[in-house]
């Protein structure tokens, strides 16, 4: 039984030749390096979702680990991430973490599914104006949800961004001056500080900075994860068991779906820019299984939708990392801190993270494509454009379902302006040159010549009509020069074919010339070869036009 469709085979079995002390040793020194960064990110992205700030740090834990060891990159770091945080947070808010947990393991079924089926190659098809446009609806949505803890606001937030900014002006009266003011220092540092150094990373001295001058200051009106969360618990999870029940599926299978795919292009994007950094190729299905696994397993231990972090995963490459081992040791390294070290969070400001996660989305946000694309390609603009405003304003789902739609018909008419069907003669062919042009040859007058170019698709049958009617009269043979079409698509063989029985009832000899693979292959499956013969098929112009004067001979001398 031919199994190649299952093929798996996870990082862990793919481990760098060689691999010895010094290899460990760099791997634990990128290992260190990443956890640092992951935990401010991890404990603000569980906050940002609308869950507590330890599921955020177990995502990371659980997630990371099997991320690292069953995907299909070498350097990957796994855990929560800023492009889930507007779908998880409409979850939550609608269904609670229940429902969270449910949607999280249906998208990891959906992503092993995606994988063991080779759809990691489909993911690339998303056009990238659509990829930047909800990135940086994301990357909006997200800076805006931290505005309130950056202010010290309290209410209860909205996942959609109209809504937010209304209630962030409706409760402007609850603003003072304490936690506005650790949230601009904060938000100087976590700016300020990359250019300063990037070997204590941005996130953890903006964290580090914010929780000493609120101790010091005793500024108790700041709000902190102590305060707001009371704290984060020490020691193990316990085990959480989603609700399975057909009536809470069939509410969470959409946004299952949206989770998986969004999972699944983020894990994809962060493999291939690791791929560009090391020089190395991962495998994109066996990357959707790991992931898939990953985000199945950790609702279970109070986790939630995860998925490779292109950031965590550069820097764990800069860092050195040579293999999985790195990103293990970066979830070992939040281990130790929630088993050990969890009360020093309670001192951490709100408006510190939200420093945090604002220059996060500020990095996050694609806004140079958008000034590309304006002098680029208007049409991808508008597909961009579209994408951004619709996820800010309604949602991820709407804003990516209509960027696609918008996409796809853009790039028909791109298409369709390639395609063009031209009726020929040696008198309005001179613009042509080349061996398949009709310069020095002679064309009975009973022959039409019509010129396809560019791809035949449902889009062009107008154009395949129009050219076909233009010509005046009945010829005595019709060819069809094809060597410039390579593809058809049905909508155009089937007008195709019409236009043929017709000619072939009106006693009209039909030849095509230079049919390229796709084409021929599409004219085979649908019984046009059968019907037409393979001796109508002519390899040039050459070759129809003496088969027209053959037909033509035959015609004016018929043999007795």
């Amino acid at each position: 039984m031919n199994m190649d469709w299952v093929s798996y085979r996870p990082v862990l079995t793919r481990m760098p030749k060689g691999y010895g002390k010094s290899a460990l040793a760099a791997d634990v020194g990128a290992g260190l390096s990443v956890g640092m960064i992951a935990l401010p990110l991890a404990i603000g992205f569980g906050i940002a979702s609308g869950v507590a700030p330890i599921q955020g740090l177990w995502t990371a834990i659980i997630a990371g680990i099997l991320i690292s060891l069953l995907g299909g990159s070498r350097f990957q770091v796994g855990g929560p991430t800023g492009a889930f945080v507007p779908i998880l947070f409409a979850i939550v808010a609608q269904h609670g973490y229940g429902g969270l947990a449910t949607a999280t393991v249906l998208a990891g079924l959906i992503l092993i599914a995606m994988g063991l089926f080779r759809m990691g190659a489909f993911l690339r098809y998303i056009p990238f104006p659509v990829v930047a446009g909800f990135t940086s609806g994301i990357a909006v949505i997200i800076l805006l949800g931290s505005v309130p803890d950056l202010l010290g606001q309290d209410f209860k937030k909205s996942g959609h961004a109209p809504e937010l900014v209304h209630e962030i002006l409706k409760h402007v009266g609850q603003i003072g001056w304490q936690t506005p003011l650790v949230g601009a220092l904060s938000l100087i540092v976590a700016f300020v500080w990359p250019k300063i150094t990037r070997k204590v990373p941005a996130a953890v001295v903006t964290v580090v900075f914010g929780s000493l001058l609120v101790y010091f200051l005793g500024w108790h009106e700041v709000a902190t994860i102590k305060s707001k969360f009371n704290g984060i618990p020490t020691g193990f999870p316990g085990w959480h068991i989603p609700d399975f029940s057909l009536d809470v599926m069939r509410s969470l299978m959409g946004s299952a779906f949206v989770i998986a795919a969004l999972g699944g292009i983020e894990s994809l994007l962060s493999a291939t820019v690791a791929d560009g950094m090391t020089d190395t190729k991962h495998d994109s299905n066996s990357e959707l299984i790991g992931q898939g696994i990953a985000n199945v397993v950790a609702p279970f231990f109070g986790g939630f939708a995860a998925t490779g972090a292109i950031a965590r995963t550069a820097a764990n490459i800069r860092s050195g990392g040579k293999s999985p081992v790195s990103g293990v040791i970066h979830s070992v390294v939040l281990l130790g801190f929630v088993l050990v070290a969890a009360p020093l969070a309670d001192f951490i400001p709100l408006a510190s993270l939200a420093a945090v996660l604002i220059s996060v989305a500020v990095r996050m946000a694609e806004w140079d494509t958008f000034r590309e694309l304006w002098h680029s390609s208007r049409t991808d603009l508008a597909a961009c454009v579209t994408t951004f405003l619709l996820t800010v304003v309604f949602d991820l789902t709407i804003g990516v379902g209509v960027g696609l739609c918008v996409a796809v018909v853009f790039f028909v008419k791109r298409m369709e302006d390639i395609a063009h069907v031209k009726l020929l003669t040696p008198t309005n062919d001179s613009e042509y040159d080349g061996s398949d042009s009709l310069r020095g040859r002679v064309v009975p007058e009973e022959v039409v010549l019509f010129r396809f170019e560019g791809p035949m698709f449902f889009a062009a049958v107008e154009k395949l009509e129009s050219a076909l009617r233009s010509h005046v009269g009945t010829p005595k043979v019709v060819v069809f020069r094809m060597r410039h079409v390579p593809s058809i698509d049905a909508t155009a063989l089937h007008s195709l074919e019409v236009a043929i029985e017709k000619m072939e009832r009106d006693g009209v000899l039909v030849l095509l010339t230079g049919v390229q693979p796709q084409p021929m292959r599409v004219m085979f499956h649908s019984g046009l070869a059968d019907k037409l013969g393979l001796d109508r098929y002519c390899a040039n112009v050459d070759e129809a036009l003496a088969v027209a004067n053959e037909h033509l001979a035959k015609a004016a001398d018929p043999a007795p």
